[in-house]
């Protein structure tokens, strides 16, 4: 794959490219699979690539729970904004930003541990937990895996708690479904912003908002491939209206102390 997919742009080159950048250009999600399951061995690859991933302080701050039962998969995809493809897949994984494997150490230990009631502690939960997951998503793509992040599994994560015996002080915070893509699917790799947008030197330079136009052009024209309608800009906007277009998840820092991660 070369960048000129990558930013819908034929004249995109990079002068650096290898297999492992080819395969990270190559990303797509995918919503539709196949009937092969994920085998154990893959699942153990995927994890083990997951737990390769850097993580502050070496805390290792989270777990995953995979999730292969039919009757579970279908109770997540309902409350995950009845997405289908959660059930369809073969294997869905849900990322926890785990801070109660701490708790239980230091309740064995008798120490204290106030810390973890603090916001860094609970952003460094869900930052290391990301960068796991996206190390699993390119191991994924490394065996012939196609997935997809579900960030809905937070629209209501104290049901997804309850569904998972999550413990308290641990929260899931998002999915990935992954099985082998279906070729039948009607999805190509997504143009993202050019990098003269996302790209500053030495300092921040808020003039290169002046490449959104052209990328909103560029990624309407690949909505229409597909039937869809609207631009970058618009998706952007609407996404971030206001609580309305939340599905429930402007109510997040209620339901994680409750689940407790205060983030004081």
């Amino acid at each position: 794959m070369t960048a000129a997919a990558r930013y819908g742009d034929s004249g995109a080159v990079l002068a650096v490219l290898n297999d492992v950048l080819s395969l990270q250009l190559a990303h797509r999600s995918v919503r539709k699979f196949g009937p092969r399951p994920v085998t154990d061995d893959e699942l153990t690859a995927l994890v083990a690539a997951a737990q390769s991933a850097p993580t502050s302080s070496n805390l290792q701050p989270w777990s995953v729970v995979a999730v292969r039962d039919p009757a579970r998969k279908a109770r997540l995809a309902g409350l995950a904004g009845n997405q289908d493809f959660v059930a369809q897949a073969p294997l869905f994984l849900v990322w926890v930003a785990d801070l109660s494997r701490a708790r239980r150490m230091a309740a064995r230990a008798e120490r204290e541990v106030a810390a973890a009631d603090y916001l860094e502690t609970t952003i460094i939960g869900f930052v290391d937990t990301a960068l796991a997951a996206q190390n699993a998503v390119v191991a994924a793509a490394s065996l012939g895996l196609g997935s997809v992040f579900v960030g809905a599994i937070r629209n209501r994560p104290a049901e997804v708690a309850a569904e998972l015996r999550l413990p308290p002080h641990a929260v899931a915070t998002f999915g990935l479904a992954v099985g082998t893509p279906d070729p039948t699917e009607r999805a190509d790799v997504k143009p993202r912003l050019p990098q003269d947008a996302v790209l500053h030197r030495e300092q921040y330079d808020a003039a290169a908002d002046g490449h959104i136009a052209g990328y909103d052009e560029v990624l309407a024209a690949y909505n229409a491939r597909f039937g869809l309608t609207g631009n970058w800009s618009g998706r952007v906007l609407d996404r971030l209206r206001g609580p309305a277009s939340m599905a429930g998840r402007h109510r997040l820092r209620e339901i994680l102390e409750r689940l407790g991660l205060p983030s004081r």
